[in-house]
């Protein structure tokens, strides 16, 4: 048994960087509250989110080969046996994760994913089923797997502890690339190629921040480096995923689509623009921070994909229908 404390809790979150990010939030929100600490169950992409945590006591990260149907039934009860005193907190709910609890040898606790909701407002895009999906973000969705009286969406920000190496790699990064203090950071990037926003959107993004003197630097990862025209800095591909929080830490503002990073920055508190496409806010994957922006546009089409992958039939409209103009106002008053 690693941990012998009877009151430290396993939590289980795979999928995408963004949702074990959120993850974060809920447990400090759970740590404070129950006073326990915790061991998390994640892919070895994702954990370096975790470290420096100091209500994490544990990360077991998992690999590809781990995640195979035999291996994973393998995995799951060596991790069973080991943790036999403590909880577990089911935040996947998948296939993977009911084989995980069907060999737990303790409680097993389950957020509601609201997955029937989902579908329906997929199928339907009923208005109220929009409200009521909108209203309940996916950190009050997990806090419901312990809490019968959810906690307000504020009290469960994500937060990522950042390292006082990683805050001076940052600001060694500044300083040699002349960014100053309110410099904004760029995301044009995206996991599937219609939750992006287009790339000339982005060109005249970029123009009107170098006419107006305002600073910016790309952030993200991927294979088509995108190449805009101006003084900014491209960082694509370049730095760690922990070096990339530290920089976002010290820039006034993100500017991306739904992505990963959108939850990274609303780790360190740096306020986002995000722009939603196929994707919705009904999902409840979207910042909760106090001046976190969400841009969307009124088509009878959305949303059209729970994750983006839509294969759009036309061309991306909900995304080009929110112009530059529009961004560039917003990033305006947010820096006022």
């Amino acid at each position: 048994m690693t941990n012998t404390h009877s009151n430290h809790k396993v939590v289980f979150r795979l999928s995408a960087l963004g949702d074990v990010v959120l993850t974060t939030g809920v447990i400090e929100y759970w740590a404070r509250k129950h006073n326990c600490t915790f061991t998390v169950i994640t892919k070895n992409s994702s954990s370096p989110v975790l470290e420096n945590n100091p209500h994490i006591t544990n990360v077991i990260n998992l690999e590809k080969k781990d995640l195979g149907d035999l291996a994973w039934i393998k995995k799951a009860g060596q991790i069973a046996t080991e943790y036999e005193d403590c909880e577990l907190i089911d935040l996947h709910s998948t296939l993977r994760s009911r084989i995980l609890g069907a060999r737990w040898k303790g409680k097993v606790s389950r957020y509601n994913k609201f997955s029937l909701e989902r579908r329906m407002f997929k199928l339907t895009r009923s208005p109220k089923l929009d409200r009521t999906l909108s209203e309940l973000r996916v950190t009050q969705r997990y806090a419901s797997a312990l809490e019968e009286n959810i906690p307000a969406a504020s009290e469960l920000l994500p937060r990522i502890y950042l390292t006082e190496d990683e805050k001076s790699i940052a600001r060694t990064l500044i300083e040699e690339h002349d960014l100053g203090q309110d410099f904004i950071a760029l995301h044009p990037y995206a996991t599937h190629p219609d939750k992006a926003w287009p790339a000339e959107n982005w060109h005249t993004l970029i123009k009107r921040l170098n006419e107006s003197g305002i600073k910016w630097t790309i952030i993200g990862r991927d294979d088509n480096v995108f190449e805009p025209h101006g003084p900014g800095c491209n960082f694509t591909s370049q730095l760690q995923l922990r070096e990339t929080c530290a920089l976002l830490k010290k820039s006034a503002l993100l500017i991306t689509g739904d992505s990963g990073p959108m939850h990274l920055a609303a780790s360190v508190e740096t306020p986002v623009i995000a722009m939603f496409g196929p994707t919705s806010k009904a999902w409840g994957f979207y910042p909760a921070g106090p001046h976190d922006v969400v841009l969307e546009s009124e088509m009878d089409c959305r949303p059209c994909s729970l994750h983006g992958k839509s294969n759009c039939k036309k061309d991306r409209e909900c995304l080009r229908k929110i112009t530059p103009e529009e961004v560039f106002e917003k990033i305006l008053g947010l820096m006022r």
